[in-house]
């Protein structure tokens, strides 16, 4: 059987040398390298594009949607890590372990929209939710989520990480404060709810890592009657995955954002009491929540086990 042919469009950002990382030391791939000098040409990407069995687009959202436009053959499978299409009819939504129909359009698309990294932190907890019947959809929610700064890609990780930088730079960042950020769409629509969260995200002085949290009180919730029930409700739901857990019941002490910083996991922790709860997504942003994702759906696609090539805690 032929190796599959593997083009990375944009491998020289974060995500996309992430991929590489992961996909370098495998042999039973074919890596296509365009040259340094022409990886901007549009022609030589076009080639690019259309002799590859699976392109991952790392991009800017303007860029994501002109290359799908250069795909001139109907062989070239996609998955697109920028936003561009995380709400697109057309684009199988690239997080296998939400249902068995997720999964199944994975593995049969030819277009994958990988998911965003605070997106998915809020979806692997409220997706199950709704869908069980314990979160009403129309539920007013709110979310924070602590992310490592090469979460903002080149740019941000230069700023961290120069010389002489600012004070600031030493104490966490709240971001997004316009309620605009680029993940809400993605988070609401995907999860079915009637309105976006209110959204707190935060960006502290540490490379990788994630960790996003949904505040609930049991009132809000349907068919439960205790901080047990909700984590045994949340552990049956992912019995059996292989890159999505829950910590064991009985969370105490802290919870640490780069706790799974080099993993390509997540772990969901329950954690409160039979009044008050919070539900955290613990994972790498640029793991479960970029890259690592990234290969996974890209394992499914092409029918190899879906953790081939990734790191597991």
């Amino acid at each position: 059987m032929n190796k599959p042919k593997i083009y990375i469009d944009g491998k020289e950002g974060t995500t996309g040398l992430q991929i590489y990382e992961r996909l370098g030391g495998r042999d039973d791939l074919e890596l296509l390298l365009i040259d340094e000098d022409k990886r901007k040409d549009t022609e030589e990407r076009r080639k690019f594009l259309n002799a590859a069995d699976l392109v991952f687009l790392c991009l800017p959202d303007a860029a994501a949607v002109e290359a799908v436009s250069l795909i001139e053959n109907g062989n070239t499978k996609v998955i697109d890590a920028s936003t561009a299409h995380r709400t697109s009819p057309g684009w199988a939504y690239g997080f296998a372990e939400l249902s068995k129909l997720h999964r199944a359009q994975i593995c049969e698309s030819m277009r994958v929209s990988n998911p965003g990294c605070h997106a998915t932190g809020f979806i692997s907890i409220v997706y199950p939710l709704v869908g069980m019947g314990i979160l009403p959809a129309d539920t007013p929610l709110s979310c924070f989520s602590l992310t490592g700064y090469s979460g903002g890609g080149k740019k941000m990780i230069a700023q961290y990480e120069a010389e002489g930088r600012e004070d600031l730079l030493s104490s966490p960042a709240i971001y997004g404060i316009t309620q605009s950020h680029k993940h809400l769409p993605e988070m609401q629509v995907r999860c079915g709810l009637s309105c976006p969260p209110v959204f707190s995200p935060i960006v502290d002085d540490y490379y990788k890592g994630m960790a996003t949290t949904v505040p609930l009180h049991l009132s809000q919730l349907r068919g439960v009657s205790s901080l047990h029930d909700v984590w045994k409700a949340l552990s049956d739901y992912y019995a059996g995955q292989k890159l999505v857990r829950v910590a064991p019941e009985g969370a105490d002490g802290k919870l640490y954002g780069a706790g799974k910083a080099g993993d390509d996991d997540l772990t969901l922790t329950v954690a409160g009491n039979d009044g008050q709860l919070t539900v955290t997504a613990l994972f790498d942003n640029l793991g479960k929540g970029a890259s690592g994702a990234a290969v996974q759906n890209m394992n499914l696609m092409l029918g190899f086990e879906e953790t081939e090539g990734l790191s597991l805690s």
